[in-house]
């Protein structure tokens, strides 16, 4: 490998620039830094960049942000439509503008990075070196047995060149005593970021102490995190240590930041600034050594210009980002964390499951997984516990997800019902939802956890499948 650039095969890349002479220089930085070792993909609009991803896998894609406007005029949704067409890639936002609040919503829509232009090879390189051998199919992993697997890294299970992109910012984030700002939808993973953080940093050694903002009431909100003195509220009837001060020496998590009340974020902001806390009650400052990682599911920016977070408590914060890829991302993750799941669920249940049939695996890796990690976890334990053993097939897995919904399918008689293909099962499964909740596709969706488009989708299917 030669500046982080495989030397046994060619890394493909697609560029998505409509400036030619921006385009150029990219060009020429790119084939300066790794000479043949690259096969490079130039595109001009975002539509070509969309058609040539649909048809070609690439390892890395280099989105310049104007140049998506003909995809969607957000950047949020321009970037999400890069993100579904992927298939896996690392995606880079590239921009000129400098512009934070760009690249946070670039990264919350599927961009993995963010670079301004003009670009260097080197910066490049890095990213390449990040690039790993993908997974295999998602059948050969579905049908190894069921046995224990050791985390790829600190507890994640993931070769995904994203988790990859992930694992090395951790590696690189983890020496510092720096604020860290996680971001991510719900379920992917943002508290074993903060863990893995702290077991690879010299404060290994010291607490790690995790609050989630949104799950405490806010008049008891102060005390949990700075302390209370004995006294100083009905019920405080000795001195209570804080979470700033239980975290001393080590490192605290604050889940959900977003959720803390404005006159709290003024607070945290001191002890951000002075590394001094103090109980409520008391009017000794105490000083503390604490290493603040902190983490939300929302965009921080539309907190902030809805004046809800506190802009200069964010940037404060907001030294060193770390942005959690969705699972319907990183597909090629999705059954090896199944596998890992059965697997674990299995040893605790004392039940012999033999992997997954293929066409739950084909399922499972066709999901879009709204709940991502948690999700699937979930799904996994609860098909472990109803059933006995053996392979996962695609009924048991249709049985598990259809009790968690609170839905039911009339049974006809006692005998086995025969076996629909696929899309049928999926119809029905739709169907029944949409009965449930008396032909409201938005509440259907919400309850399957898809997005109403899927609905729309498939329902213009069927009726075009009926009329032929």
């Amino acid at each position: 490998m030669r500046d982080g650039c495989p030397s046994d095969a060619s890394v493909r890349l697609l560029l998505i620039d409509g400036a030619p002479e921006r385009s150029r220089l990219t060009m020429a930085a790119i084939f300066a830094q790794w000479g043949e070792g690259v096969d490079l993909v130039h595109c001009t609009s975002g539509q070509q960049g969309l058609r040539s991803l649909r048809t070609t896998p690439f390892d890395v894609v280099l989105a310049e942000t104007a140049t998506l406007e003909d995809v969607g005029a957000q950047i949020e949704t321009a970037f999400s439509a890069l993100a579904g067409a992927a298939r896996g890639a690392l995606i880079v936002a590239l921009s000129d503008s400098g512009s934070v609040s760009l690249a946070v919503a670039a990264m919350q829509a599927g961009a993995h990075d963010y670079l301004n232009l003009p670009i260097s090879g080197r910066v490049l390189a890095a990213r390449l070196g990040e690039l790993g051998q993908r997974h295999g199919k998602a059948r050969a992993v579905a049908q190894e047995p069921a046995s224990e697997k050791t985390s790829d890294f600190e507890g994640f299970v993931g070769t995904s060149p994203q988790m990859r992109a992930v694992y090395d910012q951790i590696l690189r984030i983890a020496p510092s005593a720096a604020p860290v700002f996680v971001t991510g939808e719900s379920g992917t993973g943002k508290e074993v970021t903060a863990e893995a953080l702290h077991k690879r940093s010299p404060r290994a050694a010291g607490p790690f102490i995790a609050l989630n903002a949104g799950a405490i009431p806010r008049e008891l909100m102060e005390a949990e995190v700075f302390g209370a003195a004995k006294g100083a509220y009905t019920g405080a009837h000795a001195d209570r240590k804080g979470a700033i001060e239980m975290a001393d020496g080590g490192t605290l998590f604050l889940d959900e930041i977003g959720e803390m009340d404005l006159a709290l974020q003024s607070k945290l902001l001191r002890f951000l600034q002075t590394g001094t806390i103090t109980r409520v009650g008391e009017s000794r400052a105490r000083p503390v050594d604490v290493r603040v990682v902190c983490a939300t599911n929302r965009n921080p920016m539309q907190l902030v210009s809805e004046k809800k977070f506190r802009e200069d408590l964010f940037y404060r914060l907001h030294v060193l980002p770390i942005h959690l890829p969705p699972l319907r991302q990183r597909p090629c993750d999705i059954m090896p964390l199944a596998q890992s799941f059965l697997a674990r669920f299995a040893a605790e249940e004392n039940k012999g499951f033999s992997g997954f049939a293929p066409d739950v695996a084909d399922l499972f890796v066709a999901r879009e997984w709204p709940g991502n990690v948690r999700q699937l976890q979930n799904l996994v334990r609860r098909i472990v516990v109803m059933f006995d053993g053996g392979p996962v097939t695609l009924d048991m897995g249709l049985a598990a997800d259809i009790e968690a919904r609170g839905l039911s399918a009339p049974l006809a008689d006692c005998s086995p019902p025969p076996v629909l293909p696929m899309w049928r099962q999926e119809q029905r499964i739709i169907e029944d939802a949409l009965d449930a909740f008396g032909g409201n596709i938005a509440k259907a969706a919400a309850a399957l956890e898809i997005s109403p488009s899927t609905i729309y989708r498939k329902k213009v299917g069927w009726d075009r499948a009926g009329a032929a």
